[in-house]
């Protein structure tokens, strides 16, 4: 996926349509003058409805769409017959999709599954026609109902990744090369900082014929979660994952001070992302001979952990059994 074409934020303008009036309208042919009442009901607005859509990963294709409108309904008829109702708009959305009021920040729903349907915005009722008035006291009613309006507001449609394993770890600390060596990813690896703009998914094959999806984040700074580097806009991301994988180079000043300055980001990002399952991966393990590991393994995080090197596949194997463990445990 080109980095410019990930777009997980967007604010649209929508409004789903009014309902038709009812009908004011008495029965009248050759021989009847003063027929009954028979004006039908009004059809109703059409709404505006978010669907998955496994198929995309991005909400570029909304980025330029500012206003959504949905078709009004018509009016009821003679004869009883309804108005017919307003098309309704579908938009579809990746998996992962959240939507919220942009004024009040209420989160109204989320998508997460293929072909899910939910009504972002509800199209008015039509009003009923004058024949739904007709009593034994006024059997010539005069009125009919006005249709309802349709709602009306702007909603933010931010989009979290769906993964089982999110990638955590200091910008340049080996997450991309990880990815593209254990799944079919192809993400943009460079000796720099920030080289992932944008995040990138990989499914990542395990034994029997299994899988799992391991998302690579933008890499973390301390401060992101007040609105440093570009962690604040991509954090939101991890919320999704069901396992952390912390990713620190094994010649870091400090393994276990990087760890607890990751672990702080995302606690002040959201305290909740504290509940999910954690494991380390020491990145770079091949910079550094057995005699050193065994000391540096006297002072991790209490955590299951794994010393790995994508560029002799040390640990890989490993680091995925842990994987699967904690996804199923």
């Amino acid at each position: 996926m080109a980095e410019a074409n990930f777009i997980d934020y967007v604010k649209i303008h929508c409004k789903s349509g009014n309902g038709g009036a009812g009908s004011v309208h008495f029965y009248r042919d050759k021989r009847t003058t003063k027929g009954g009442p028979d004006g039908g009901d009004g059809g109703r607005g059409g709404h505006i409805i978010l669907k998955g859509n496994r198929h995309k990963w991005t909400l570029l294709h909304l980025k330029y769409r500012k206003h959504v409108r949905a078709e009004h309904g018509e009016p009821g008829r003679a004869n009883n017959k309804f108005g017919a109702e307003g098309s309704d708009v579908i938009l579809d959305v990746p998996l992962g999709t959240v939507a919220k009021n942009a004024e009040t920040g209420e989160l109204l729903f989320e998508i997460t599954e293929h072909g899910e349907e939910k009504i972002l915005m509800k199209g008015g009722r039509g009003g009923l026609g004058n024949t739904n008035f007709k009593t034994s006291v006024n059997q010539a009613p005069r009125y009919a109902q006005p249709g309802e309006e349709g709602e009306e507001a702007w909603i933010i449609l931010e989009l979290k990744i769906l993964a089982d394993v999110g990638l955590v770890g200091f910008p340049n600390a080996g997450k991309s090369t990880l990815l593209s060596i254990i799944s079919a990813a192809k993400p943009k690896i460079a000796n720099y900082e920030f080289t992932t703009l944008a995040p990138n998914l990989g499914m990542v094959k395990y034994r029997n014929g299994q899988s799992f999806v391991m998302a690579d984040i933008p890499g973390i700074i301390e401060g992101a979660s007040e609105g440093r580097g570009l962690g604040l806009r991509f954090l939101r991301h991890i919320e999704r994952n069901s396992v952390l994988l912390f990713m620190i180079p094994a010649d870091a000043d400090d393994i276990k001070k990087e760890y607890h300055i990751l672990l702080n980001e995302l606690k002040e990002y959201n305290p909740e992302l504290l509940d999910k399952e954690r494991i380390l991966a020491v990145t770079k393990s091949d910079l550094a001979d057995e005699e050193l590991i065994t000391e540096m393994k006297k002072d991790l995080p209490n955590i299951p952990y794994v010393f790995i090197s994508a560029v002799t596949q040390k640990g890989l194997d490993e680091l995925k059994d842990i994987i699967w463990q904690a996804l199923n445990s």
